[in-house]
């Protein structure tokens, strides 16, 4: 069976869309995976299932917390093939080194077009870099992400897709856990 890491958006900031580490492993194992993990509190799950499409996985989860939960937010689903593919394509990597905190991988739920990751060119107002990947973009927050006009709603809005983002330490985080997964 393979890896998954599942990538819940907006999950435990301030008091609205509020879920605990059990209620996302009970959530998993709902769904079909096993030997569920979560990593802090911002709606990262990791475990094993079924192969199958990753499509299938985010829609089955993002039911599960309708029904289970109470609220509606997007779940982006990678396998861990693909997770440590993310890893390996960095084209900020002596950004990831020097800055984690400051790199985030923004997981994007589909593959923007050329023009779309020309239209997110040309909405970066301050000194952030932005690299586009497989269904992800690299983005170096040189002054930080709270005072960024990057915001996700504008990462969204140019490359036309759901995502959500992750700080390179988060990143790295679940690729120790996937590798811990019992086979």
């Amino acid at each position: 069976m393979p890896g998954y890491v599942a990538l819940l958006r907006a999950v435990n900031l301030g008091r609205h869309q509020r879920a605990g580490s059990e209620q996302l492993r009970t959530l998993g194992e709902s769904v079909g995976l096993e030997h569920v993990q979560t990593l802090l509190a911002s709606g990262n799950l990791i475990g094993r299932g079924p192969e199958g499409p990753t499509s299938s996985l985010e829609r089955r989860l993002e039911e599960g917390v309708r029904k289970r939960l109470g609220f509606e937010t997007s779940i982006v689903v990678r396998t861990a093939s693909e997770w440590r593919a993310l890893l390996a394509e960095n084209p900020l990597r002596q950004v990831a080194v020097a800055d984690p905190a400051h790199l985030l991988a923004v997981v994007l739920k589909s593959a923007p077009a050329p023009a779309e990751w020309e239209s997110l060119a040309r909405a970066v107002r301050g000194r952030e870099v932005v690299r586009p990947g497989r269904r992800v973009a690299y983005v170096h927050y040189v002054d930080g992400v709270g005072t960024s006009r990057l915001t996700s709603a504008v990462i969204e809005r140019a490359l036309g897709t759901a995502g959500t983002a992750r700080n390179w330490n988060t990143v790295r985080k679940i690729d120790e856990l996937l590798g811990k997964i019992p086979a």
